[in-house]
């Protein structure tokens, strides 16, 4: 009761003009509280999960929790379950050792979300700028593979991270920009004036020359 009550009083904060940034300060107020996380997930509400995200305790997060929360994800549109996951990888599984044993377990998991924040957080490794870890050449073989058949969703995060290979790793550029041009994947995208466009050649060229690399 205590923990419905208090999700009803989180709730009545939340609306349409919320900003992830909103539901940021209210979390920080929070802190951490696994129960109540559950009681704002369960409203089946796109921000209320965001908020839910931020206060679970990711000891907690087990392989079939991630795929309870998977599942409900599911019920949202694809910009949102998109959303949820890679805010749950963000915020709560990059943080916790248990969770990136399990993250590095989903290349070929049974779930585009969870293959999805495979291949996100390959390209995390290498776009913070720490040394790229020695499986390079197994990651572009797969992605050269299979980035033509895979969802939507899991094929923005390969080519993410063959964007970020070709940028951090100078002896796969080439090999980088011809996937691109083989692809042929966002080329001619608009992007917002600022943003990197995802299209490979154009990709690699822009992030290297901010970084003189």
């Amino acid at each position: 009761m205590k923990h419905a009550l208090q999700a009803k009083n989180i709730l009545a904060q939340i609306n349409t003009n919320t900003k992830l940034g909103d539901l940021r300060k209210i979390a920080k107020d929070i802190k951490k509280d696994h129960e109540l996380a559950i009681e704002l997930w369960s409203t089946e509400r796109f921000l209320p999960r965001l908020l839910a995200i931020l206060i679970m305790d990711n000891k907690l997060l087990s392989q079939d929790v991630i795929d309870k929360l998977d599942k409900d994800m599911h019920a949202h549109p694809v910009d949102e379950r998109n959303q949820l996951m890679d805010w749950l990888m963000a915020n709560q599984l990059t943080k916790e050792k248990k969770a990136i044993a399990l993250i590095q377990s989903w290349e070929n998991s049974p779930s585009p979300l969870q293959r999805r924040i495979y291949w996100y957080y390959q390209a995390r490794l290498r776009w913070t700028g720490q040394t790229p870890p020695e499986n390079t050449s197994h990651l572009l073989s797969a992605i050269e593979n299979t980035i033509a058949t895979e969802e939507p969703e899991v094929q923005w995060a390969m080519n993410f991270t063959a964007g970020w290979i070709g940028v951090y790793e100078k002896k796969y550029r080439n090999r980088c920009v011809a996937l691109g041009e083989k692809t042929g994947l966002y080329k001619g995208e608009m992007v917002s004036k600022g943003c990197t466009p995802n299209y490979l050649p154009e990709f690699i060229a822009m992030e290297s020359n901010k970084r003189n690399i």
